[in-house]
């Protein structure tokens, strides 16, 4: 179905839903008006009209429910309203804005035209050329059972499709995956026993275990915490752990959302002996391999659960190219880096998140009162005049017109800020997964999978909405308030108009942005299992790569040689610095760390099974207290592996170094300034 939608603000989407329900189900019947505290006068147009959207809610006749999805939640009326105010202010601040020229494209695609985007998607173009890319077969031979079952559904779609159409041959699945029954599977990773990753199964009950804060990343409630706490892991793909779950277990059809707090469970994290992994902690490179894996995981993840991960098919994005609202986030933060190199998040955001953090946090009503719709379009104006010239006057600004200016900022963008891409699969992981811990497993592999630009902005939106949340005694704005007033700028994009179908998604959106709220901290983690996969990839494109060179009879005379010099003398320590792999007088178990920034520049160091990260760091800041620099000294320094079976990885400071020098013998060991 394609539907055309325009609204005031001369803003056109034309938009193919493929996830658009057959029937709308019937809605809540009636709300209860009442006045959420701290509403200013400003308000009240948008406040009697928000009144006659749940009048006219209430009496709409509607077809009878056949069922109830997640998203009808159980909620109160002021939490109804917080939402509907917020799709109405942003209908206003749209009403008068100027023309823009903007375009978003979704065009309908046939099955194998969608199947060879995805394989294109993960790094699998291969298998549409026919060609043998090293790549391709390196990302093959690291996929687990779960996976590799993901890869070849597709791969087979795509080919039937083709025969159908009576196109060029294409290859057989029996010649890529190297098998001869009529069931082709790919040799996969085996993967150790493990639970049912939350769900418990027939005459199993659950076993919770007692964890130290110190060894884990804790996630959950900060008061009154449930008794309970659930512990996930990262060793096992998701998809692997939840193969077990019986064919015969049905999701809950009345499950209501609960807007307590409370009712979200607390998670924790336990750390493995090579620590926890942030993400930025990783090489582009392999983020780009983490996002081919991320993908795969989560088609095959949605697979086991028996739900279609559908995704939208992007044509057309087209926004300015200068200016600071309305401009894609890579196009802003290639003007931005001209001005600051390095920096990941564009300037304008972060001024508008600095000014709330610090004048704006115990604000009553802090994003859910609006400013004034006047002063936040002169200031718009004024802003995309005198920002790069530094001539702004930030004290003029009002702290709720900065709430303003910084949801404007959001919602402006020519593409949402989670991608349009993969916004079905947000909506999906509420609407038919029930349990919280498998949809945070789902959105912690979306984040994964978001572009880099997009993921660094959205951190530091969600780190500032956690900080509204802790101050909720002075702001009286809770987490499920927060939710209800950021999702609608996050998901109902461009200001369009809400119909039944939005109404019925209110609950999923702010149910979404309540657990990257409330497990932010987890979600901006990769998964050890992923970067085990990434560390196995880059050791096949390696024995790949050196299984060619063998055949190249210049590399041949070069070994040759190489092997005559091994036998003379060794020189003399510190003449020539070589890589760990060739430095064949350092004994086993011990490495050589190198701190380029410090007055001691390199330390052999011993290994032993309790030797971590941060022991190294404490021992170069010992040696270097007095010859480094003030700037030195005053950085945040983190241990990075590189090299190896790795591009560059942050080390956590509790990651045991034996075990990840065993894990990467070949690897170089730097102490250089962690990346803000």
């Amino acid at each position: 179905m394609t539907m055309e939608m325009k609204d005031s603000g001369s803003v056109v989407l034309t938009a193919y839903h493929p996830h658009s329900p057959a029937r709308i189900p019937g809605m809540e019947q009636s709300f209860v008006q009442d006045v959420s505290p701290g509403r200013s006068p400003g308000s009240r147009k948008s406040f009697s009209r928000c009144r006659r959207i749940n009048r006219m809610l209430s009496n709409e006749s509607v077809p009878p429910a056949f069922s109830r999805s997640n998203s009808q939640a159980s909620m109160d009326s002021t939490s109804m309203e917080d939402f509907w105010c917020e799709v109405e202010s942003i209908k206003e601040s749209r009403e008068d804005g100027p023309e823009e020229a903007m375009l978003l494209e979704f065009k309908p695609a046939d099955e194998g035209e969608l199947e060879a985007e995805w394989l294109q998607d993960v790094g699998l173009s291969t298998l549409i050329s026919g060609a043998e890319e090293e790549d391709g077969q390196a990302l093959l031979s690291t996929l687990t059972r779960t996976q590799a079952a993901a890869v070849q559904k597709r791969y087979n779609t795509y080919t039937q499709t083709l025969r159908k159409k009576n196109k060029h041959t294409v290859r057989d699945v029996r010649d890529i995956f190297g098998t001869s029954d009529s069931s082709p599977t790919i040799e996969t990773v085996p993967v150790s026993p493990v639970s049912s990753n939350g769900i418990q199964l027939p005459g199993q009950k659950p076993v919770w275990k007692s964890v130290s804060s110190k060894s884990c990343l804790d996630c959950g409630t900060d008061k009154g915490s449930p008794s309970i706490t659930e512990e996930l892991s990262y060793d096992v793909s998701f998809s692997e752990s939840i193969t077990v779950l019986p064919k015969t277990q049905e999701w809950p059809k009345n499950q209501r959302f609960k807007k307590e707090d409370l009712a979200l469970p607390k998670f924790i994290v336990r750390k493995s002996r090579f620590g926890l992994t942030e993400v930025g902690g990783l090489s582009p490179e392999d983020m780009k391999k983490i996002r081919y894996l991320s993908l795969i995981e989560l088609t095959a993840f949605y697979d086991a659960l028996g739900v279609e991960l559908k995704r939208n098919r992007v044509e057309r994005v087209r926004g300015r190219e200068n200016g600071l609202f309305g401009v894609p986030l890579t196009v802003l933060l290639e003007n931005d880096q001209k001005k600051v190199p390095g920096i990941k998040v564009p300037l304008i955001f972060q001024k508008l998140l600095l000014k709330l953090e610090e004048t704006g946090l115990e604000t009553e009503g802090i994003l859910r009162v609006p400013g004034s719709a006047s002063r936040v379009k002169n200031l718009h104006q004024e802003l995309e005049a005198k920002f790069y010239e530094d001539t702004f006057d930030w004290d003029q600004v009002r702290n709720n017109d900065a709430a303003g200016l910084l949801k404007m900022f959001i919602r402006e963008l020519p593409s949402p800020l989670f991608t349009v891409e993969y916004l079905p699969a947000f909506i999906t992981l509420v609407e038919k997964i029930s349990k919280i811990k498998l949809q945070l497993q789902a959105l912690h592999l979306l984040i994964m999978l978001m572009p880099e630009a997009n993921r660094d902005t959205a951190k530091a939106f969600l780190q500032f909405l956690k900080k509204v949340v802790a101050n909720e005694g002075k702001n009286k704005m809770s987490l499920w308030n927060v939710s209800m007033i950021v999702a609608p700028n996050l998901f109902i994009y461009k200001g369009k108009r809400a119909n039944q179908q939005e109404m019925q998604a209110a609950a999923t959106t702010a149910h979404i942005v309540r657990l990257l709220i409330r497990y932010q901290d987890i979600l901006w983690t990769v998964p050890s299992f992923l970067i085990s996969q990434v560390r196995k990839m880059n050791e096949a494109a390696m024995n790949n790569s050196k299984r060619q060179l063998m055949f190249d009879k210049g590399v041949r005379k070069l070994l040759r040689r190489k092997t005559m010099e091994r036998e003379r003398p060794e020189r003399p320590e510190g003449a020539v610095t070589f890589p760990p792999y060739l430095q064949s007088d350092i004994p086993e178990g011990v490495i050589r760390v190198y701190a380029p920034l410090h007055s001691k520049v390199s330390m052999a160091i011993q290994l032993n099974s309790q030797t971590k990260a941060k022991d190294i760091l404490a021992r170069f800041h010992c040696e270097n207290s007095r010859g480094s620099s003030q700037n030195v000294r005053g950085q945040i320094q983190s241990l990075h592996e590189i090299g190896g079976n790795i591009g560059q990885h942050c080390l956590d400071p509790d990651a045991f170094m034996l075990d990840v020098y065993r894990a990467n013998p070949q690897a170089e060991w730097v102490i250089k300034p962690k990346a803000s």
